[in-house]
């Protein structure tokens, strides 16, 4: 059964938990920083099937060796993350986050900050944090649970992660260890191979079309000649993520069907 293609109807949440999974696929034993719902399920499924050298966290400063369900207390503590550890694990790029995003823009920088001028914004969000170091240092990728304009928009309207085109303007220092990995959002997957490091749509969820991508972008994508679908996740899979990772399917609060 954990080798083959279930029958079962898939949600598009569970494309999403897949999507994200894959993002950890083969890591190593690196730090997975996942925020948001459906990227911590992904990072556990991740862990609990190809990337089982994963590094996991109860979400504040312990390191867990089991894989509880989310929402529930972990059973077995590997060892303490204290801030200070947190930072060097970044700053050696031994981390991959997946983090939220307020706007990206087509060469993956991130606003998180505000909106509008930053010396009189329209609205204030959470502010920079630590995302100028996360993409300087770590492989990051983004998590979006509603694709559209508003997030992705023609220039961010302040950079907080940093993108392709600014790392590689302020030289090698920045963009020595810069990697975006990929974006998924709620209509498909995206990531920036090409030589302009512009996005590029690399997978659409099933019942997803390019054209509802490209109208619910706000800048012109790479789009291939074909483009696949997200990968459908296996009976295994499936199995752990509604019975063992996420019982209470707090993914389809996220991504609603």
């Amino acid at each position: 059964m954990s080798g083959t293609r279930t029958t079962a109807a898939v949600t598009r949440a569970e494309y999403c938990v897949v999507a994200c999974a894959e993002a950890w696929r083969d890591a190593g034993e690196v730090l997975a920083a996942p925020m948001g719902t459906v990227p911590t399920i992904g990072a556990r499924l991740a862990r609990l099937t190809f990337s089982p050298d994963l590094l996991l966290t109860d979400g504040e400063a312990l390191l867990i060796g089991d894989v509880p369900a989310v929402g529930a207390r972990a059973e077995v503590v590997e060892g303490w993350l204290p801030y200070r550890q947190h930072l060097a694990l970044v700053a050696t790029g031994r981390r991959h986050v997946m983090m939220g995003a307020s706007q990206l823009d087509r060469y993956g920088n991130q606003n998180i900050s505000c909106i509008g001028d930053w010396a009189r914004p329209a609205r204030q969000l959470l502010g920079i944090r630590g995302a100028p170091v996360n993409t300087l240092n770590n492989p990051t990728s983004y998590w979006v649970p509603r694709h559209s304009k508003r997030v992705f928009v023609e220039r961010v309207d302040m950079v907080c992660g940093v993108g392709y085109d600014r790392a590689a303007a302020a030289g090698p220092a920045a963009s020595r260890h810069h990697r975006i990995a990929g974006v998924v959002s709620d209509l498909g997957v995206f990531d920036f191979p090409a030589p302009d490091r512009t996005m590029r749509l690399r997978s659409l969820h099933p019942g997803v079309t390019v054209g509802q991508v490209v109208e619910a972008t706000g800048f012109p994508l790479h789009i291939p000649d074909q483009v696949p679908y997200t990968r459908e996740p296996t009976a295994a899979e499936l199995r752990l993520i509604r019975e063992v990772i996420d019982p209470k399917a707090l993914r389809e609060r996220e991504v609603p069907a």
